[in-house]
């Protein structure tokens, strides 16, 4: 039988994780940004957004903005929305390759709600941005990331 009690001590030990998680992301985050490692691989792009995306419980959208030799810049969320949609502005997006001096970026993309396939939006929102960005000098690594992030 569950009780409340039990109900409780999982609350707590979830929260502890949860702390866990985030100060894993903060130091990967950090070490990151020493430019001493560079994002060039697929998995390791995957493992560090899962790590941040993995409690959102709205739709994200965001980049990872890359140096000339693909070391991180910056991971910058630029629209949240539901559980279910989200409003991107373009000038959002080039305000923060911009801000970021960015020379190239990847961008991420989460699906809450448990459907990771993208959507026929998804696609054409990022092949929107992709041409936004060339027209900065900005280079889209193909492809955005889609994470399925169930509750």
């Amino acid at each position: 039988m569950f009780c409340k009690s039990t109900h409780f001590i999982l609350k707590i030990a979830m929260n502890e994780e949860n702390g866990i998680v985030e100060m894993a992301l903060v130091i990967l985050t950090s070490r990151l940004q020493e430019k001493t490692i560079s994002l060039t691989s697929p998995g390791d792009v995957e493992k560090y957004l899962l790590l941040r995306l993995i409690q959102e419980e709205r739709e994200t959208f965001g980049a990872l903005w890359l140096d000339a030799k693909n070391r991180l810049i910056a991971c910058e969320t630029i629209a949240l929305g539901t559980i279910n949609q989200l409003q991107l502005y373009p000038r959002e997006v080039m305000k923060s390759a911009l801000k970021h001096n960015a020379a190239s970026g990847i961008f991420f993309h989460n699906h809450p709600g448990g459907e990771c396939t993208p959507s026929a939006s998804d696609k054409l929102m990022t092949q929107d941005m992709k041409r936004l960005l060339n027209m900065i000098g900005v280079r889209l690594i193909e492809g955005s990331i889609c994470f399925r992030c169930n509750k």
